[in-house]
């Protein structure tokens, strides 16, 4: 006589509901997870991201500043705040000749840098989200994953957001230790932060990181290379980079509210973009293109 398996008493452990708006939570994460797992090992993404950030917001701001710093020609900073719109010359004018230098180049020029990080570390990994997986022949096990097509489109997004956002933020503090370091002994006080940056770095920035992700992540999509996603998507981020670079020291002079009011400006169109993105992602789109 055959006997019956014992049945384990033992209740197994079942997953809460992660679902939060419609997204389940638990399988984004995971997605997430196995994404910067993927980003670290690559040196292609991993280089340029750390690298170009090390070098605008550390190394130039170093050698500008001590450059600033040895300056002895106050009269020809002079010359150049008589030729810089009133809002940002006046202020600085009334500082110490000694303090004027410094105060201009690591307070304002250098402000669009900031600007330029986000939008090309989110396009570096946001290249990668689709077409990286195309390369690497990993499309058909992302595609088999238990997880909705909105689902997987937010943690493709969030991949690239959250890195963006991080070396941005890592990158700011970097340089506030810079600027302030290279100024110690002649500026009184400190050059950065003040509210309107930490407004272009709390709000605006991450503001634009979605902006580039918006996107860049629908050109990765119908990619079948990262070089191509990049030479399809820097037709749409170089401009940006360019606008960005323009308005970022124009951020410097307004008034608070009117930087937060940009900073949303910015945030609808990012994220109006972002939705229309999944709202039309299909599996089915995806694999058209391998």
């Amino acid at each position: 006589m055959t006997l019956a398996a014992p049945v384990s008493s033992t209740p197994q452990p079942v997953r809460r509901s992660s679902r939060i708006f419609g997204v389940d939570w638990y399988v984004v994460r995971a997605v997430i997870a196995r994404d910067l797992r993927a980003v670290r090992r690559s040196k292609a993404v991993v280089i340029p991201m750390m690298l170009v950030p090390f070098l605008l917001l550390v190394v130039l701001p170093l050698v500008v500043g001590f450059a600033a710093r040895q300056a002895s020609t106050p009269t020809s900073t002079i010359s150049f705040l008589d030729s810089l719109p009133a809002a940002l010359a006046d202020p600085i004018a009334d500082l110490p000749p000694n303090e004027q230098l410094l105060t201009l180049v690591l307070g304002y020029l250098l402000a669009p840098l900031f600007l330029i990080v986000p939008l090309m570390v989110s396009a570096v990994l946001a290249a990668d989200a689709f077409a990286g997986e195309k390369e690497r022949h990993t499309m058909e096990t992302l595609l088999h994953l238990p997880i909705g097509d909105r689902d997987l489109f937010i943690a493709k997004f969030l991949t690239g957001f959250i890195p963006a956002v991080g070396v941005s933020w890592i990158g700011f503090t970097a340089f506030a230790i810079v600027a302030n370091g290279v100024s110690w002994g002649i500026v009184d006080g400190l050059i950065v932060p003040n509210g309107l940056w930490l407004v272009v770095i709390f709000w605006v920035a991450p503001a634009v990181a979605t902006l580039g992700l918006g996107i860049m992540v629908r050109v990765s999509a119908r990619s079948r290379t990262t070089q191509e996603a990049n030479q399809l998507g820097g037709a749409v981020i170089l401009p940006l980079i360019f606008l960005a670079v323009g308005q970022a020291t124009g951020l410097l002079l307004v008034d608070l509210s009117v930087a937060l009011a940009i900073g949303a400006g910015v945030w609808v169109v990012g994220l109006l973009l972002v939705w229309r993105g999944a709202s039309k992602f299909t599996r089915d789109r995806i694999a058209g293109t391998t």
